[in-house]
């Protein structure tokens, strides 16, 4: 059944359309409004009144309390429908000016920070590798690393940092004009991802098959994992010609493992009544057959630790260069060996594994990074970034947020600049109540195919800016006053920002944010760049929005201290 729209655009432009049947140019013409002759959902074909053609569109779809309907989502979607018809008049003159080629040079500005952040991704395939990132990152930029196990000597202009367990980071810059109870600027993020993580005793076998037992880590989308080429990664434990012990890093680069799902022939119902799996028995990687396996490694006789297969001891210990019985023990996850990658038509999307969160972790490093030397001489607050570890299973590790890290640390820093007859302790609870913090976890992206369960007038859109995230039931710890500050710096700096809570009949995620503030009394807003495919094994997020990200917290350091002073709630 055919319905005719009439439709009059509020712009003017030429577009220039191509599909396999046809490729045409044409000019859309001004106009104001448009009519309807129904109130179908299902919208069989458009009719520009203004023009000398008919565009017939079979499958395009809205939802019926569109009361108006936007002239550049319109042109978005005539650029992107591959099914469009047009019937056009030959006389109409075809000069194209917005081109792909035009729309991908709009990217161009934010494509080499999308790549640094592609390439920081592709090097941290576990809180380990990650961490060890952010150490480099901040040695070149003249960070001095500390030590928790020792005494600091803490200065006004001072770039430090420590790391915990290898998997968290803690760096901050103390500004020239800090005194003891100044307060404490914070992004803070997290360096985990769910993964699969290898067992300690993992060596299992099935059907012919030398297997590697896996336990779940969080809560991923977990049949994701499924025919992915997989690998290893992590630490190990290696003994030392000294006798003494080194934890390092390990990164197999080649597809070792793969998890094959079942063939639909034997399980014809899995596309009527779903994929169903057993997590226990039917997410353990294949590693080798038995038979080849026992050909190239033997049964490891010579080996001490019987409780993985020779053959991926071997893998790790070539690794490493170092002797198999070299290696005491590990924390090992499966990751994936594909690469990141800045796809779309026009580059518009980044499709990586480990978005949420090491996203967020990239922008609050290279937003403190940024802050220039001239302001931290004029800077009287501390200023912070945290990544935490642990985040997705709870947080509450040395590691984690439940951890009083950050108090830990406004302690230490604070008894560097206490003045002679203060109390410490008063000392630390000024620095906190004087101090913010930015929770950065990833935000959810409206999905195209699931719009439903995004709440109507809050869906974030990829590439339009971070995402401001609230939760009335303090899931999120954003407030009032927390939340305007944000909007404040991003309508000072021109950044976008988006807004998010989930629907009354939906559950809601969480994050540090709320951990930290209800702990320890810091005010909090908890923000994130929006993301589709959260905890998948491939997730997917903006160019646009690493620029944006950064950008807005390299402006919390550099400008809260002075808005704040402007923002009156309590007693001052």
């Amino acid at each position: 059944m055919i319905r005719w729209f009439s439709f009059k655009l509020t712009i003017q432009t030429r577009i220039h359309i191509s599909s396999s049947s046809y490729s045409s140019s044409f000019d859309v013409k001004a106009l104001s409004s448009y009519s309807s002759s129904s109130t179908s959902n299902s919208i069989s074909s458009y009719r520009f009144i203004s023009s000398s053609f008919v565009i017939n569109n079979n499958n395009y779809n809205t939802t019926s309390n569109n009361k108006t309907t936007s002239s550049l989502l319109l042109q978005d979607r005539l650029l992107n429908n591959n099914n469009l018809r047009f019937k056009s008049n030959s006389s109409t003159k075809t000069t194209t000016t917005t081109t792909i080629k035009a729309l991908q040079e709009k990217m161009d500005p934010f494509i080499p920070q999308a790549r640094q952040f592609v390439n920081f991704i592709d090097s941290a395939p576990s809180p380990y590798h990650a961490t060890s990132q952010v150490a480099e990152m901040l040695k070149q930029k003249g960070f001095i690393q500390l030590s928790e196990k020792q005494e600091w000597d803490i200065k006004p202009n001072g770039k430090y940092f420590f790391t915990r367990n290898q998997s968290c980071v803690s760096a901050f810059i103390v500004g020239g004009k800090f005194n003891g109870g100044n307060g404490f600027n914070i992004a803070a993020a997290h360096t985990d991802s769910p993964n699969l993580k290898v067992r300690p005793v993992s060596n299992v076998e099935s059907a012919g098959y030398l297997q590697v037992g896996v336990e779940t880590y969080g809560g991923g989308l977990w049949y994701t994992w499924f025919d992915r080429d997989l690998t290893v990664a992590g630490r190990v434990i290696i003994k030392g010609a000294d006798g003494s012990f080194e934890s390092k890093l390990v990164h197999v680069k080649r597809p070792i493992l793969r998890i094959p799902s079942l063939a639909i022939h034997l399980d014809r119902s899995v596309n009527s009544d779903g994929f169903k799996y057993n997590a226990q028995n039917h997410i353990v990687p294949i590693l080798a057959s038995q038979i080849n396996a026992k050909l190239t490694n033997g049964d490891g006789e010579n080996y001490e630790n019987k409780k993985h297969h020779p053959i991926l001891l071997d893998i790790l210990a070539k690794e490493l260069h170092c002797s198999v019985n070299d290696i005491q023990n590990f924390d090992l996850s499966i990751c994936d060996t594909q690469p990141a990658a800045i796809g779309g038509a026009l580059q518009e999307y980044i499709f990586s594994p480990r978005l949420d969160n090491l996203c967020m972790s990239y922008c609050s490093i290279e937003g403190l990074l940024r802050v220039s030397d001239e302001h931290i001489k004029q800077e009287e607050s501390v200023l912070s970034v945290v990544l935490f570890d642990n985040e997705e299973v709870g947080s509450s590790s040395p590691q984690g947020a439940c951890a009083p890290l950050i108090t830990d640390t406004i302690t230490r820093v604070n008894h560097c600049f206490v003045p002679a007859g203060k109390d410490i302790n008063t000392i630390v609870d000024l620095s906190l109540r004087r101090s913010f913090l930015v929770s950065a976890d990833m935000a959810h992206a409206i999905h195209p195919n699931y719009s439903g369960h995004h709440e109507p007038l809050h869906r974030p859109q990829l590439n339009k800016g971070p995402v401001i995230k609230y939760n009335a039931n303090l899931r999120y710890a954003t407030t009032g006053p927390t939340s305007f500050t944000i909007l404040e710096l991003a309508k000072r700096n021109g950044i976008p920002v988006q807004e998010f809570l989930v629907k009354n009949d939906s559950p809601c995620g969480s994050t540090i944010g709320p951990i930290i503030s209800g702990s320890y009394g810091i005010r909090t807003v908890d923000i994130g760049n929006p993301q589709l495919s959260m905890h998948s094994i491939r997730e997917t997020c903006g160019v646009v929005d690493i620029t944006y990200g950064f950008q807005l917290i390299q402006k919390f350091f550099e400008q809260f201290s002075i808005l704040d002073k402007s923002i009156k709630v309590d007693l001052e």
